[in-house]
Parts: C-alpha cells; structure tokens; sequence
C-alpha cells in the first residue's frame, strides 16, 4: 500500500509510552502502544491507519499465493439463513458461539462463523463434473461470539478471515487441493514473518477427515502443540499421540475384591494411603454426551483430552456431569466412581487401559473400592479410542525421542472435509459415466488480523515492534532532524522523493519534535529503516541508515543513499 505523499506531520499515529493497564500479550500491548488499534469493546477493535496498512500488505501476500495455485477470489454475504445451517446440522452444533437474530418478518439469521454451507450452496450450480475441479476463495468478516475474548487480535468476536474452499470429483483430487494449501500456507507465512509449525490437528465441529493446524510459538497462545525435536512429529495436544511402555500386569485375584477406602477422594490419596500406583487405578470421569450420562475410563496418572472424547463419539456439546446427576446414577460421588458391574450406561475406555488386569478403581460407593479389576473381565461393553492427553517428555510415536510442548498460537488451518456439506445441501455433478456423483470439499483458513498479531509476537523486542518489510506498514522512515534549516530540509525532501519515485514505501517525518521522540516513534511502530538526515550529516554530505531489526548504523553518502536503500528492501 503506497501513497503518494505521506508525511508524520499528517499521519494520525496516536503512540503511548505506556503500556496499557489491560494488555495480556505482547502484541496486544504494542499494537496498542503503537496506535495501530483501539478497543471498542471486549473482542472488537478499530483498526487505525498504520494497522490498515498492514493488514492490506497480510492480505496482498494471501491474495499472490493463493493465486499461485489457482484460486479464485469471491465474496459471500456475511449475514446467513439459519435454515442452510440446519441442512448441515451445524445450527445446534455451534451453541452459543454463533450470533444469532430475526430480522423483521422474523425469520432467524446467523451472523456467519465460518461458510461451508454458503460456498456448498453455491456449488449446487456446477452441473457437470467439467466444471471441477474449483478451489474459490474470500476475505470477509467472521463474528463469533467467543466467551473471554483476550489478547487483543488473537481471540476476537469480530475478524477478516481468508477462507478458501476446494470441490473435486474424487480423494485424489482433494488431496492435490489440500497439498497445494499446505504449501501455499508454508510461504505465507514464510512472507509474512510468521514461525508457523505445521501439526495434527482435530477437525472439530468443521467434521471431515484429516485436519492440520498452522501454529507460531507464543506464551500468549492458548494451544499446546506437542513436537518432537527431532522434527519429524508435530500435532495438537487435541490430537497428539505418543508411544507408551508397556507394562506387565501380574494375573491378579479370579475376580475383584471389594475393600474400605474411608476419606478416599482423588488418585493421589489412593497412592499415599493405600500404595496404589496411579498407573495402576482407573478413573472414572462421567461425561454428558448428547443428553447420555457415559462413564470414560482412564489410567490414574492421564488425564483426558476432551477434544479427543468428542471426536471419538461424535457428541456435539460434551460436558462433564454434574455431582448430582452421578450420585442419581450410580449411587456414589466423585472419587469413588467406577466401571465394574454397571449394565446401564456406555463406557469408553482409553487405549492404554486395554489389555489391563489387577487394577484399583471405585466400587460406587463412598468410601469403598475394587481391586483385582481386569479390564476385559469385569467391565462389559467397553468401547475403545485414544483418549489421553500427551504430556511432555513422553517419547515421540515416530522415533521414541522425548516430546516437547510448546504453547502456540494458531495462525491457520486447513480440513479435508469429503462430502458432509455437499451431502447435507445436495450438491452432485453428473458424472462421465452418467451418474451422479457426489464433490468432496476441503476448507481452508487464515485469520489476517490475528496474523498481524502473530508477526509481533513473534518479532518484537523492548523497544517496539520489529515488522518485516514484507508487512510493515512503512518500509523507510526518513527523519528530518532540523525542520527549519532549508538545507537539511532540502536533502530530506529530495531523498524522499527519490525513494518514493523508485516505489519505496516510504513516510517523512517533518515533525517539529526532539531528535529522540522521533526515534523512539520509529523504533515502537517498528519502521525495518531510519534514514537520518541532519545538519552535521548534511554539511559532510551523508546520510545515516539504521536496521531496526539489528540496530545497525551505517553512514552514507547522500548521492548513494536512495541506492543503498533500495538494496536493503530488496527480497
């Protein structure tokens, strides 16, 4: 985004030197300081000038390299008939996250969270499988109404989100669609500055198959990704597995034995009391999953990955029951729960309790437990799945190398989705053959203001912002020191205009202001160069070149500084 003439005098930059009292995250503390944004009210911000900036540089980058691979730009209303939703299934399954309202004949509309459905809908146009394979794509505002907004950008109710969506004929194409993605993504965020990890991710309430996340590291994230060092393992703690040691499990008693466990109320107090392994009880944790009371069993010492239970059974809004709805069901509370002789409700157990005898859990009843339990022996109809949460230094399923979890923000996702929105909506081509047949979709997104966000925290230092060239919202700042010695101001001007002749984005500050309050401005905003121009340098004939990122000066002739510059900016 290049403009004509920009000069600081002119530029609506409303810094502070403080950081604001509320500020959670790095980039929601500089994006603030630095007046590129200001809060309206909890998750929605305005975005001022500098900010507006950036995101069309973010947007530019997205817009090449989807171009790269062939995609085409649409735009999708924002507001949606609830009845699509209802085609789909998703209206109930986004709960209370979707913003929802009549209009004035009353009829119910969604503000949009995310649009498969819309983009399904549309492809009910195509007719004939000659018209596949598409891949079309938008940038539109997404509402969600998220219950603790934080961290500035990073979870917001109101954002522009890149969505592109892929329709094919087969597996085969949606799996050159999703490759294409992957590395389109992998040089975006390349562009942008961005140390996104590529992992295993779930593909939630969006359904579908395989699902990958792109995530950069940030203590202001709120995802745990789990990655081997070695490189060759990444997932979502939501997805992640790891291999477990094997453990011998002596026969133990022909069938379990009851025993007193007064004041007995956690794993930790069955250890220290009674000398019972964690690795050796199950816990009994009671979860309502669409509307049924289901016991999920795991070892002692993990813990459950909820995501993982709602993938595993396709519950829409999973939650753990209530104290009193367990005791009405099996007569016990918390901490004395367990699995053995109960015919009347399912239970789901995690893969590494399979195969377990001679284990410890609740007898469902307070103050009493089992021992003995045999897993395959005493507890009928168990349905199995993967149900644990990784931990860190647990050893990489791939090589068996610790695992390391790192706290991440994620930046990108991208789902193979197959033919549930095109099922749903009726979407079919005729095939080659005659036939119908029925598109596979893939769905792909990027949040642009929530990777601006990601950009400065991942480069920013005491200072201020540290922008790449590629985004940042000016490229050169040139400072004029003596605003009133025609001179300088005449070098100044004409370095300017040189620069901005030679497509250089480049701002002036012609600001009557200390020679250090002008730096500290450039260094907060995160300008990559400083082009000082002053009454000393100007009577020598030079110029000095700062890198923001580096801090580096270097002193240049005034006939050789446009050049100088120019080579710096170039990629």
């Amino acid at each position: 985004m290049r403009s004509p003439r920009m000069r600081w005098s002119r530029l609506y930059t409303p810094t502070f030197r403080e950081d604001p009292a509320d500020a959670d995250a790095a980039s929601h503390r500089l994006l603030v300081r630095a007046g590129f944004v200001r809060q309206l009210m909890a998750g929605h911000y305005s975005l001022l000038p500098l900010a507006v900036r950036v995101r069309a540089k973010v947007i530019a980058v997205i817009r090449e390299e989807m171009g790269r691979i062939g995609a085409q730009e649409v735009l999708l209303p924002a507001m949606h008939p609830a009845e699509i939703w209802r085609r789909s299934g998703r209206w109930d399954v986004m709960g209370e996250e979707m913003f929802r309202l009549q209009d004035r004949r009353g009829a119910e509309i969604a503000l949009g969270m995310t649009h498969e459905e819309i983009f399904a809908t549309l492809a009910q146009e195509f007719g004939s499988y000659r018209r596949l394979p598409q891949i079309w794509y938008q940038f539109q505002t997404k509402f969600r109404d998220e219950p603790r907004p934080k961290s500035g950008l990073i979870r917001v109710r109101e954002f522009t989100m890149k969505d592109s969506y892929s329709f094919d004929l087969d597996a085969a194409g949606l799996d050159r669609a999703f490759d294409l993605h992957h590395e389109a993504y992998r040089r975006i965020f390349a562009r942008l500055g961005v140390p996104a990890i590529p992992v295993r991710a779930s593909s939630g309430s969006m359904g579908g198959g395989d699902s990958v996340e792109f995530m950069c590291p940030s203590d202001a994230g709120e995802d745990v990704v789990v990655r081997c060092p070695d490189g060759d393992y990444a997932a979502n703690v939501e997805k992640a597995t790891s291999r477990l040691a094997p453990v011998e499990d002596g026969p133990g008693p022909p069938e379990p034995e009851r025993f007193g466990t007064p004041g007995v109320r956690t794993i930790e107090d069955l250890a220290v009391r009674y000398g019972v392994p964690a690795d050796r009880q199950i816990k009994t944790l009671v979860h309502v999953l669409d509307g049924a009371l289901t016991l999920v069993l795991m070892r002692g010492d993990h813990a459950l990955a909820e995501q993982k239970l709602a993938d595993a059974t396709g519950a829409a809004a999973p939650r753990p029951a209530r104290e009193d709805e367990i005791v009405a069901a099996l007569g016990a509370r918390p901490g004395s729960l367990g699995a053995v002789g109960v015919t009347g409700l399912p239970v789901i157990a995690d893969e590494a309790l399979r195969g377990r005898r001679d284990m410890v859990t609740g007898a469902n009843a307070d103050g009493f437990h089992v021992r003995g339990v045999d897993v395959g022996r005493d507890i009928a109809a168990v349905r199995w799945a993967d149900l644990r949460e990784v931990a860190a230094g647990e050893p990489c399923p791939e090589c068996g190398a610790p695992l390391e979890a790192v706290r991440c923000v994620e930046v990108g996702h991208i789902f193979k989705l197959g033919t549930k929105y095109t099922e749903a909506l009726g979407v079919t081509v005729l095939g080659p053959g005659g036939d119908d047949i029925l598109p596979v979709m893939g769905s792909y997104g990027i949040g642009v203001e929530r990777a601006m966000a990601a950009v400065v925290e991942a480069s920013h230092d005491d200072a201020g912002i540290v922008w790449p060239v590629s985004v940042a919202p000016f490229e050169v700042a040139v400072v004029l020191l003596n605003v009133n010695d025609d001179e300088v101001r005449s070098a100044a001007e004409s370095l300017y205009g040189t620069l901005l002749a030679e497509g250089a984005d480049v701002v002036l500050d012609d600001r009557d202001e200390r020679p250090g309050a002008k730096f500290k401005d450039v260094e907060l905003i995160g300008i990559p160069y400083r082009v000082t121009v002053g009454g000393r340098g100007v009577a020598a004939g030079t110029v000095e070149v700062t890198a923001r990122a580096t801090g580096a000066t270097e002193t240049v002739p005034i006939a050789e500084a446009a050049a100088h510059v120019r080579g710096l900016l170039a990629p």
